[in-house]
């Protein structure tokens, strides 16, 4: 694959989470499913005296972020099963198992999150919040592939990235990650990019 192919594939693979993530900040900008905004990931436990995730890791958000990038690779499906250039851009994984791809990735990309919230209550960084120097540069580093991360792994099953794919994967992720925290920061769910 030449670079302009993986970055096609890369894009076509990150389409469903990117646009399951902007679908949750839509449900929040819109206040909806608010019952389960109120529920977090963790329950309400603690460790140290500490959230172990933070307020904004819900089962609202997860929800959203499942069945929205399973939606979206659904249409993707249906876009490949029409167009060859769709079919194409789909890996093995995706085309066999959409639905199945779908759940696993949103699923991922949530999962992904948590370890990186968890350290961070630990250090005491709030939720949403950074800190500065070094470690601040490596939180946010982190913060832009964490979910990514748990993608290509939650994958796994259905579905192993060739090595020059996932270095792309990463680009892109750098550049989608921010992008989508500026949309937020626009849309006033955000007080910083970072």
């Amino acid at each position: 694959m030449d670079f302009l192919q993986l970055l096609a594939a890369a894009l076509w693979i990150t389409a469903p989470v990117m646009l399951g993530g902007l679908t949750h900040v839509l449900v929040i900008k819109l206040r909806l499913l608010k019952p389960l905004a109120a529920v977090r990931l963790d329950l309400g436990m603690t460790w140290q005296g500490q959230p172990l995730f933070g307020e904004n890791k819900t089962l609202r958000g997860a929800i959203v972020m499942i069945g929205a990038t399973a939606g979206f690779v659904l249409i993707q499906a249906a876009l490949a099963s029409r167009w060859s250039w769709a079919r194409d851009l789909m890996p093995s994984g995706q085309r066999n198992h959409p639905l199945v791809w779908g759940l696993l990735a949103g699923a991922g990309y949530i999962a992904g999150e948590l370890p990186n919230s968890f350290v961070k209550r630990r250090l005491g960084v709030a939720a949403g919040a950074n800190t500065s120097g070094a470690l601040g540069a490596v939180l946010w580093a982190v913060d832009q592939v964490d979910s990514l991360v748990g993608v290509l792994l939650f994958l796994l099953p259905v579905w192993t990235a060739p090595a020059a794919l996932v270095l792309t994967l990463f680009g892109v992720a750098l550049v989608v990650h921010p992008l989508v925290a500026f949309i937020m920061l626009c849309l006033g769910l955000k007080t910083r990019v970072g």
